[in-house]
């Protein structure tokens, strides 16, 4: 049989076998880490972060939210969308609003031996410390019984971790900024799936074309732009400076994005890029997503003593280092879009 059924307590155990539960940086490509090595392709966090495009930046903002917001990759299950369509996988996906449909969409695929990958907000799971509302959290599930279920979540969170079956109830039906309805998903690969090697170039390209075309002036390089002319004033935007401000630097560092918000990840993906393929544009792009990496853990520890100390002159720094940031990326981002 593909899962092992074992008496726990009063409770019947269903777990899907051979799941190593590596906790990565990121919660959505530690679930998708999980379900591929299941299928037998195992990649790295950077070059699945990569191949799902998964770079971006939004500077958000509005007088609902206590505080701005920087955010440094695509919206919730892009990425999931991106790399699953780019390497020829076969992604099934199921919402709903009931709870007993819910439920049956995820005991069904582990009681067939198969892993699968939940969107919901992770204030309500147990293991979670930092209880802040967000629902774009991803989780990969495989195993249950009468009272918990087994999840992979990130290295940050524990790895393999459990949480009551009423907390995951909660976490997957509540409603806000970018939440889902019960979403769960899974992954198979066809029996000749294309050689992922070869969707380095499109993956790439792709991601730097949205970043360079983006929409709306307060994403991509036009949102590093805004955010260096707000930043200044974030001192004023707050009541509470010493939490806000610490609190938003910890989450462009430790939020999930392995560090210099998102830009360590992407610079170790075009770092294993250049091993792959000899290009001096791969190479001229990921010597400056190093240099942009450093800069954006500059600009965190900045925004941190601005909040400690009450000094806008923190500030003022990190905005010029934003400024050069918005070129930096603009620059690295043309050149990887001609590849």
């Amino acid at each position: 049989m593909s899962k092992d059924r074992a008496c726990e307590g009063s409770g019947v155990l269903a777990t899907v076998k051979d799941i190593e539960a590596r906790g990565l940086h990121h919660c959505e490509t530690t679930a998708l880490g999980v379900l591929l090595r299941h299928e037998g392709l195992d990649l790295s966090e950077p070059m699945l972060f990569g191949l799902g495009s998964g770079l971006s930046f939004i500077y958000w903002d509005s007088k609902a939210m206590a505080f701005p917001f920087l955010g440094g990759r695509v919206k919730p299950f892009e990425l999931t969308k991106n790399l699953t369509a780019r390497l020829g996988l076969t992604l099934l996906v199921e919402e709903t609003t009931s709870a007993r449909k819910a439920w049956e969409n995820v005991a069904a695929p582990i009681d067939a031996g198969r892993p699968v990958a939940l969107q919901l907000d992770s204030y309500h799971l147990d293991y979670f410390r930092s209880k802040v509302h967000f629902g774009g959290h991803v989780v990969a599930m495989y195993g249950y019984d009468e009272h918990d279920v087994h999840l992979v979540d990130t290295r940050q969170q524990g790895g393999a971790v459990r949480t009551s079956r009423a907390s995951l109830a909660m976490a997957r039906s509540e409603r806000g900024p970018m939440t889902a309805r019960n979403r769960s998903f899974t992954i198979t690969l066809p029996e000749h799936p294309p050689r992922w090697q070869d969707q380095i170039v499109p993956a790439v390209r792709d991601c730097a074309g949205a970043f360079l075309s983006a929409p709306i002036t307060n994403l991509g390089h036009r949102g590093i732009e805004k955010a260096a002319k707000q930043v200044p004033a974030w001192l004023r935007r707050t009541q509470n400076p010493q939490q806000d401000l610490p609190q938003a630097a910890t989450l462009m560092e430790k939020a999930g994005t392995g560090g210099g918000l998102f830009r360590a990840l992407y610079r170790d993906f075009l770092g294993e890029c250049v091993q792959l393929i000899d290009d001096p544009g791969l190479r001229a792009g990921h010597k400056l997503y190093a240099e942009a990496a450093t800069l954006w853990t500059d600009v965190a520890t900045l925004i941190t003593k601005a909040g400690e100390s009450g000094d806008a002159g923190h500030l003022e720094q990190a905005a010029a280092i934003l400024r050069d940031l918005s070129r930096i990326e603009s620059d690295a981002m043309q050149v990887l879009r001609r590849l």
